[in-house]
């Protein structure tokens, strides 16, 4: 019974250290939740990157949901040559992570 339970201990660390789950949303869903009024267009979100870094230009967006809260996920390339990765809450178009790529 010792065994048992010194055994299931790591796999509890494990999965304490685990990151949270994400998931990637298809264009459909994107739609919906927009219509829905749950997240911001696309369109707004991404104004809000390109004024952050002025004639970048958009590599990628994602919108994601991540331990229920949807994130739009923008990689730009700036003017400097440097590719930056944004997270935006997608609701409110908070920035939550701004960091090079």
């Amino acid at each position: 019974m010792h065994r048992a339970i010194l055994l299931s201990f790591p796999v509890a660390l494990l999965l304490a250290a685990t990151p949270a789950a994400s998931r990637d949303l298809d264009q459909d869903e994107a739609l919906r939740l927009r219509r829905e009024g749950l997240i911001m267009p696309l369109e707004a979100l991404l104004q809000r990157a390109m004024e952050r870094y002025p004639s970048a230009r958009l590599l990628e967006a994602e919108l994601e949901e991540e331990d229920g809260v949807y994130v739009y996920e923008i990689e730009l390339l700036t003017a400097d040559g440097v590719a930056r990765e944004l997270e935006l809450d997608a609701r409110d178009g908070r920035l939550l992570k701004d960091e090079e790529d």
